[in-house]
């Protein structure tokens, strides 16, 4: 049996919905996983900046929000000495190649697409799995995009 650590995840949503389907698809994962939400850009900023000796092991954040927008928050956590390395996800309704190539630019470890609950689970599975057995990459740009929806 494989000892996970228990993973502190924070998710910067506008969206009750999704923030609830979040937590619901963490709730089906084989290891411990505490979920922290903030709803919009600038309290995501204002939580980290005052949180800096006790970050979350990874960011999901969403690219469309009020106050201050994902690759906003995405500039600041980069070019913050005290946040650069923390894990950001970005997540969005689209994906967008142009915009792909500015947030891997910037930094973010992956751009997914937001999807079904079946689907969220599996993404969540592969991206935080990695984690707790501490082999979490930043991928290449050619595996930076998670989209299981099929256009």
């Amino acid at each position: 049996m494989e000892v996970y650590k228990n993973l502190n995840v924070l998710l910067a949503d506008d969206d009750e919905d999704d923030r609830f389907f979040f937590q619901k698809a963490l709730d089906t994962l084989d290891f411990p996983c505490y979920l922290k939400t903030v709803c919009d850009g600038e309290k995501l900023i204002n939580y980290l900046n005052e949180n800096t000796e006790s970050l979350p092991d990874v960011l999901f954040l969403d690219l469309n929000m009020p106050r201050k927008n994902g690759t906003e928050c995405l500039k600041a956590i980069k070019t913050n000495e005290k946040l650069k390395n923390l894990p950001v996800i970005i997540s969005s309704t689209m994906i967008n190649d142009n915009i792909a190539e500015e947030l891997y630019s910037l930094g973010a470890h992956y751009y997914v697409r937001k999807c079904e609950f079946a689907e969220l689970k599996l993404m969540l599975k592969k991206v935080l799995t990695s984690m707790t057995k501490g082999k979490f990459n930043r991928p290449t740009e050619d595996e930076f995009v998670i989209n299981f929806v099929k256009v």
